[in-house]
């Protein structure tokens, strides 16, 4: 019998695979299921005084007893599926969320969550960018909601003509502090330590994007040119060319970064994939001179900071509200009615 190479069985491993990632989605399923029943029978036996706080306490203590073995059933707990029901019961559209991640995704996004919108944010992003428990807080420790609702992506107006949907994709700043920069480092340091920390990098800029190469060799004219990080976007269709500058966004670096993003069109992109996207990537930037440098650019490109700190979330927060509170109708309806009267 003739020895059959490892890649035989291929089709046969991926049909184990994906069989027990199914099985594994079915059993979560079923127990974010048992959980909000749990949780729907404690807060009705609750606000309809049947039970009170207590009651819960001995709940616990019963199937202690009566269910050996079983887990995840401590008073502690059984609270939180009361709470867990009663958070989603009244939102059709978030509820179906919740009930496609781990218990433990739930808790933290329930636990550090203020606004039914953030919820929903980190619910959908935790299932798309299918984040472990680990990402999860590390996305809620940067303050993503925050940042993504008060600072929205610097895009070119062309961005938007050919990729709408790159408004959701991209972010106006990256958390890279997990690189452990010093401070006064070089372009040199963020390049190497980007690609030392290329899986790390690659979870922060999103799941769908593969990188290509470093240092992307573009040949125009008998010259070379070398373009510092290139990427490409599964759902865009599209390559994505990053350019680094550990200083502050100057106008003139568009100039580059268009330059690139033609030699990339005319000489690297496939027929069927759109055109390519630039991203100036910058330690800081004015965003009065950003505003003026995009406004009649004619390519598409976007500017976003890399921040090698966490930002200060508390500070964030209050920003938000004071965000909301400009924003709210319920203000504009009041300064409305007050005007009339």
């Amino acid at each position: 019998m003739n020895q059959l190479a490892t890649s035989d069985f291929t089709e046969i491993t991926q049909l184990i695979v994906s069989a027990r990632q199914r099985a594994v989605q079915a059993v979560n399923t079923a127990l974010i299921d048992l959980y909000w029943q749990v949780g729907q029978v404690i807060s009705h036996k609750i606000a309809a005084a049947e039970w009170g706080d207590g009651v819960v306490s001995q709940l616990a203590a019963h199937l202690a007893q009566t269910q050996p073995g079983l887990r995840g059933f401590t008073r502690s707990n059984l609270f939180r599926m009361r709470q867990f029901y009663e958070t989603y019961r009244d939102d059709e559209k978030v509820a179906p969320l919740a009930r496609q991640l781990p218990w433990t995704h739930n808790l933290i996004i329930l636990n550090q969550s203020k606004r039914p919108e953030e919820r929903e944010f980190y619910l959908r992003l935790a299932i798309e960018e299918q984040w472990s428990k680990r990402e999860l807080e590390r996305q809620l420790k940067t303050a993503l909601f925050e940042r993504t609702v008060l600072n929205p992506p610097k895009v070119s107006p062309l961005v938007t003509q050919i990729h709408p949907e790159a408004l959701s994709i991209f972010k106006d700043s990256y958390l890279v502090e997990f690189l452990d920069l010093p401070h006064g480092h070089a372009e040199a340091d963020l390049h190497q330590g980007l690609l030392q920390q290329l899986k790390q990098f690659l979870i922060e800029l999103g799941r769908d994007f593969c990188f290509v190469g470093s240092q992307y060799p573009l040949q125009v004219g008998g010259r070379d040119f070398a373009l510092d990080l290139l990427f490409f976007h599964r759902g865009l269709n599209c390559l994505v060319a990053i350019e680094l500058k550990v200083g502050r966004f100057e106008p003139e670096y568009l100039g580059k970064l268009d330059f690139y993003l033609e030699a990339l069109d005319r000489d690297a992109k496939k027929p069927h994939e759109h055109p390519s996207i630039g991203v100036l990537l910058c330690a800081s930037k004015d965003s009065e001179v950003v505003e003026y440098a995009l406004s009649r650019s004619l390519s598409p490109a976007l500017i976003a900071e890399y921040q090698t700190q966490l930002p200060d979330k508390a500070l964030l927060q209050a920003k938000l509200h004071e965000f909301y509170r400009l924003n709210s109708p319920d203000d504009d309806a009041a300064d409305d009615s007050g005007a009339s009267a």
